[in-house]
């Protein structure tokens, strides 16, 4: 891990996972998610689909997912931006279903940063096969610049 702003956002995923800071929702969607890189602009975790986030079909909700994937979006933003910007566009394809305790592996990967705009990637894998399960675009922006945000980050 390079520097304090990926660690900062890998703290702010492992406190929304269990639960230290923001709404019971995310603890709920989030639980167990455990981060096994950080690096500039780039985290990779992974994940046990808990009973907690599943439908009624017994696979893993689709907004449990969408929350998944906004937050390890926004915190490898963080670790390129150094502050927490506001979703402007948010997109989910789904590829196929996942199942109550399963593995997966959640991948975000920063493909722009235009000071106050910057775009994230986030691919979620079946983590036995590595098949594709969902695939997340979002930008986010910001009234700060990002040449500006360490004075005042809200993480």
């Amino acid at each position: 891990m390079e520097d304090g702003s990926v660690q900062k956002s890998l703290k702010w995923l492992v406190d929304l996972s269990k639960g230290t800071i923001s709404h019971e929702l995310e603890a709920l969607t989030l639980e167990g998610l455990q981060s096994l890189q950080g690096q500039k602009g780039f985290i990779r975790c992974n994940f046990v689909v808990p009973s907690r986030a599943s439908d009624a079909d017994g696979n893993w909700h689709v907004g449990a997912m969408a929350t998944l994937i906004d937050d390890v979006g926004a915190a490898a933003i963080y670790s390129v931006a150094d502050h927490v910007k506001a979703s402007l566009d948010f997109s989910i394809s789904i590829y196929s279903t996942a199942k109550i305790q399963e593995e997966v592996e959640i991948e975000a990967k920063v493909t722009g940063d235009k000071g106050k705009l910057a775009h994230v990637v986030v691919e979620v894998r079946r983590k036995e096969n590595r098949e594709l399960i969902a695939l997340g675009k979002q930008w986010m922006a910001s009234s700060k610049d990002s040449a500006k945000a360490a004075q005042g980050s809200k993480l």
